[in-house]
């Protein structure tokens, strides 16, 4: 190999802080430590390296507690010292610090990165970490009872063999461990999860520009009822579609694919990274739209990776499971491929997928150069508007002495929006107050 990598490591000379460098390659894949050959890959050979032999195996064991494989090689008549070290299958720690090898780097894990290092370390995910104190008394019984019904649907759970109760449930989807429930559960089913795990939401919003949000909605709840609500309110409020009608028909042709959305959707909240305190975000603009959750992606993969045919490795497996169960997700890394061919089927474009601490995936609008929901909305308002101020005309012709509450339950709008049509008349000069409030009338001025 003629340079440094994820498995390799060269040193000029040996130095025991190059300890934290084996213990980094034990926390990962495993690596190889050459001591003499600088970081050109120039060979330049080591001192007195009988002794190096002797005392390197001898350091490692005494600082790390591990056992390591060190030999000499001579290359052009120098001598080397090849110091191979196994993955180990539990945590590694120097003097109390757990480095890890991340590329042709070392870093030392922190926070939240070392904590799921240390459950990935025990064969734990973060979701299937125990949550003391939380019952299911704090559950949404409609959660459990939808749930079922669409697991049952989906014929994924046998109709036959229905759990006697919610804890039999959480016990058959095995969200339940030593008698605890699982972060999982709280996620899944809690009437309001965001009491015990920090950004566990949905935030979407409509971008006038990349820099201007027009309006925005935080989608809460569990995730059972935040995978329906944000795929109603999205094509109700934030979509544009197209309005046809066949015969009496009318039907709404949107500006991107419901299954691509409802599968990106699905796996974002799947896949999150709900220890980040990051919500799921969905951006709504004129051209275009994009889904990005926080996460991680598997070790030595790449975007390439997903958006080709792969194994499925969900980040959270007890989520996944549940998702799966009710018919919302695949559970043979399929997701991806079917959203790309599902979008290109529909407008002949394809999502772009980007990767910046969390996956990131933009589709491209059917109907870019068509008026935006902003321009839509703020021209139905104006005729709305039009429409009430002749309504009002007409009604206070038949009815001079008319009110502003009879205005409003005549023509089905507020008495406050019957004033502000009526104050706009007047400053028009379409419609003046002859007399007092009480006791007067309303003039029509013609034009």
């Amino acid at each position: 190999m003629n340079h440094e990598s994820q498995i390799e490591e060269w040193k000029e000379s040996w130095k025991d802080e190059y300890i934290k460098w084996i213990c980094g390659f034990a926390n990962a894949s495993g690596g190889v430590l050459i001591i003499g050959k600088n970081d050109e890959g120039q060979i330049s050979g080591v001192h007195n390296p009988e002794k190096l032999l002797e005392d390197i195996p001898n350091k490692i064991r005494d600082i790390l507690g591990i056992i390591v494989e060190v030999n000499l090689e001579i290359i052009k008549d120098k001598p080397l010292i090849i110091i191979k070290v196994p993955s180990y299958p539990y945590p590694v720690n120097y003097k109390g610090e757990y480095h890890y090898r991340s590329g042709s780097t070392k870093q030392i894990l922190k926070g939240q990165a070392l904590n799921a290092f240390l459950l990935k370390s025990y064969g734990k995910h973060w979701d299937g970490v125990e949550v003391p104190g939380i019952t299911v008394s704090e559950f949404d019984e409609r959660s459990f009872h939808s749930f079922l019904k669409k697991a049952v649907k989906s014929q994924r759970i046998d109709s036959d063999h229905l759990p006697v109760d919610y804890t039999d449930l959480l016990d058959k989807l095995h969200l339940m461990e030593n008698g605890f429930i699982k972060r999982a559960a709280v996620l899944l089913f809690a009437v309001e999860p965001q009491n015990y795990i920090t950004g566990a939401f949905i935030k979407i919003a409509y971008f006038d520009t990349p820099a201007e949000i027009i309006f925005q909605d935080v989608i809460e709840g569990n995730l059972l009822n935040q995978a329906d609500r944000v795929f109603d309110l999205l094509f109700s409020k934030y979509l544009k579609a197209r309005i046809s009608y066949e015969g009496n028909q009318r039907v709404e042709e949107f500006d991107y694919d419901r299954y691509a959305l409802r599968e990106v959707i699905h796996n974002a909240i799947v896949h999150k990274d709900y220890s980040s305190g990051i919500p799921i975000q969905i951006g709504v603009l004129k051209d275009r739209l994009f889904v990005y959750n926080a996460g991680h992606l598997p070790q030595n993969w790449t975007i390439e990776t997903i958006t080709s045919q792969h194994r499925s490795i969900p980040y959270n497996p007890d989520i996944a499971n549940a998702f799966f169960k009710a018919g919302l997700v695949e559970s043979w890394g399929r997701g991806i491929e079917k959203i790309i061919s599902s979008t290109k089927s529909f407008n002949n474009t394809l999502p772009v997928f980007t990767w910046d601490n969390g996956l990131n995936v933009e589709f491209k609008s059917q109907y870019p150069d068509t008026v935006s929901i902003i321009e839509s909305s703020e021209k139905s308002s104006e005729k709305s508007s039009e429409k009430s101020s002749e309504k009002i005309v007409e009604l206070i012709r038949k009815n001079r002495e008319i009110s502003a509450l009879t205005i409003a339950e005549n023509i089905g709008i507020t008495q406050r929006a019957v004033e502000k049509q009526i104050s706009k008349l007047k400053d028009e000069g379409k419609l003046r107050r002859v007399g007092p409030a009480k006791g007067g009338y309303w003039e029509i001025v013609e034009s």
